[in-house]
């Protein structure tokens, strides 16, 4: 047994940790004495990290990436959560709510002493202090939704007419028969979603239904599904048929833009030299044979590594972030807009810097928590 006093302990509070045989009936027998021990009971999920977050061991952004540590599946997931969790997140919002304390406290007292002897260029560095603040935020938030991507998995669609191997790439690339494979067109009518660990980043699959025009009501379904999952996913294969260049059809052409890649496929049947469409290469490979496979994962890897590339500033992660530094960011665009009115009328800019505290506050805990706390914790594993 091993001994804890507060407030060094990891919640801040007294802690005794057990320390026993791993067996399912040694565990058992402890758990059933210590639950009739008066005043023991078991924790709630989440329970040890928010004693910790109440306590002031930690911040709320750091308590969420505990629960993304827990969760992580792949390397980069991994990478992110530590990299939260040891509060480079929480430090960079903490900073920009003292930034925003400070330009507050210069603006009220402008207002609260008029009289008072105080430097005529206050209001002016009030000023230029939130529009420095609200650019470093602009910024932050057009990150296009990167971390939030890496803790969801990064979506690829594969998509292209009937009969041009999509199933078999798809097979190949997860290394089991995740699809099923037929030589009659049409056999995928769903989306079949396959998930991989691609050079340490989390990577969603799809494979679709082939893009074509019919009158069968299951199998026109499956092509509006496919064009849908298409648009929404952060990158697209688009495979043809090497026998069947340079016709391509016209529902793949048009899917052809920055987010595709153009894969040839059965180059075992026919050698193709190389082409272009739309400007873009056509990266050349056999699903039967495996030629071609190991360059197609290079440039995937290299394609998701490109758009995860590290940066200065810890990646947004959650919905809840996004949301409180819109808030800010908006309150801050109002202030300024107030400012450059030179009314004299600074008691409303200095309300919107209060809500931008306010929001900002939110998001590491300072403010207004209580609303919240559940959200975070819910989501947690019994004694984390």
């Amino acid at each position: 047994m091993l001994w804890f006093p507060a407030p060094a302990s990891f919640t801040g509070d007294d802690v005794a940790e057990l320390h026993v045989h791993g067996g399912t009936a040694v565990v058992a027998s402890v758990l059933t004495a210590l639950a009739g021990i008066a005043g023991c009971r078991t924790a709630e999920p989440g329970e040890f990290t928010k004693r910790a977050f109440l306590n002031g061991k930690l911040d709320l952004t750091q308590a969420e990436a505990i629960a993304d540590l827990v969760a992580a599946e792949t390397e980069a997931q991994q990478r992110q959560a530590v990299r939260q969790l040891d509060g480079e997140l929480g430090r960079c919002y903490e900073s920009w709510r003292t930034a925003l304390v400070g330009a507050l406290a210069h603006l009220e007292a402008a207002i609260d002493f008029p009289d008072e002897d105080l430097p005529a260029e206050t209001v002016g560095q009030v000023q230029s202090a939130v529009r420095n603040l609200e650019r470093a935020i602009s910024a932050h938030l057009d990150d296009g939704r990167r971390g939030e991507r890496l803790r969801d998995g990064f979506r690829i669609a594969i998509v292209g007419p009937p009969n041009v191997g999509k199933s078999s790439i798809i097979n190949v690339l997860s290394r089991r028969e995740a699809a099923i494979v037929a030589p009659q067109p049409g056999t995928t009518r769903d989306v079949v979603e396959v998930h991989l660990d691609l050079g340490g980043y989390p990577v969603t699959l799809a494979d679709t239904a082939g893009l074509r025009e019919t009158d069968d009501l299951v199998e026109s379904e499956g092509v509006r599904r496919a064009l849908a999952r298409a648009e929404e996913s952060d990158l697209k294969l688009v495979v043809i048929d090497a026998g069947a260049w340079p016709s391509i059809g016209r529902e793949s052409l048009a899917l052809i833009d920055e987010n595709a890649i153009v894969i040839a496929n059965k180059i075992d049947l026919r050698a193709v030299s190389e082409m272009t469409i739309e400007g873009r290469p056509v990266l050349g490979v056999s699903a039967k044979t495996n030629v071609g496979i190991n360059r197609l994962l290079e440039v995937l890897q290299g394609e998701i590594g490109a758009r995860f590339g590290a940066r200065d500033v810890p990646t947004l992660s959650r919905l809840r972030h996004r949301e409180a530094l819109r808030e800010c960011r908006d309150a801050l665009s109002r202030a300024l807009d107030g400012l450059q009115s030179k009314r004299g009328l600074e008691e409303l800019p200095a309300e919107d810097l209060r809500i931008a505290i306010r929001a900002i506050g939110r998001i590491t805990g300072r403010v207004n928590v209580e609303d919240i706390l559940d959200v975070v914790f819910r989501d947690f594993c019994i004694g984390k």
